[in-house]
């Protein structure tokens, strides 16, 4: 349930429907936060990266111009910040919680071995104009992809029902929208049994179904 602060806070959220900005806009809509959305993918070309080139000069997204006016760039600190200025939301643990270093260490994880993949990913002739050797980049980002969720679904502690137990998280909204991308789902089921479960435990969380229906939609099981 959202809390009357977060009711009256306000934010602006940079970034494409199914991009990095989705987890972000889950957990707002988990918060019960107003959030005023711009559509901006930047890996669609020069045009996309200009239009926000102005609030985050890395011309990348998710960026989230919060209530005060500041702006906050990378999923992941978006996400650690959002949860510690919501607690009553629920959605990560606590800086006393036990379970706040395993909660860090994943959430770090996530997008220091997974999501820089994609900046390779999304334009290959950033790093080589052989088209040959692009597509040996892809095959090989595809598996270390693979390879990074295999990793940690061998070294997360059983889920129960949830990444970090009894409460879904940030870790676990995270965890469901990168593994909706390359290498996508049916391949991080075989790479990651153990969490198979709980991306498909969020995907049918009837909190988000109008979210999901309408930012990124998803049928695979």
């Amino acid at each position: 349930m959202a809390s009357s602060s977060a009711s009256n806070d306000r934010y602006t959220l940079y970034g494409a429907p199914g991009s990095g900005a989705t987890p972000v806009h889950a957990a707002l809509t988990l918060i019960g936060a107003q959030v005023d959305v711009v559509d901006v993918s930047p890996w669609e070309g020069e045009s996309e990266r200009e239009r926000v080139s102005s609030i985050n000069p890395m011309r990348q997204v998710p960026a989230l111009v919060l209530p005060s006016g500041e702006v906050m760039t990378e999923s992941a600190a978006i996400l650690i910040w959002l949860g510690d200025r919501y607690p009553e939301a629920g959605l990560c643990p606590t800086p006393d919680d036990p379970l706040r270093a395993r909660y860090l260490r994943w959430m770090v994880y996530l997008p220091a071995a997974i999501y820089s993949m994609y900046w390779v990913r999304d334009e290959p002739t950033r790093l080589t104009p052989d088209p040959a050797a692009q597509a040996v980049m892809l095959e090989r980002t595809a598996e270390r992809i693979a390879h990074c969720w295999h990793l940690m679904d061998t070294q997360i502690d059983e889920p129960a029902p949830y990444l970090l137990g009894e409460k879904l998280s940030m870790l676990d909204l995270y965890v469901t929208v990168l593994s909706r991308w390359t290498p996508h789902r049916k391949r991080f089921y075989r790479e990651a049994p153990r969490m198979a479960g709980v991306v498909r435990r969020v995907d049918a969380d009837p909190r988000l179904a109008e979210f999901w229906a309408a930012r990124f939609p998803f049928s695979m099981g």
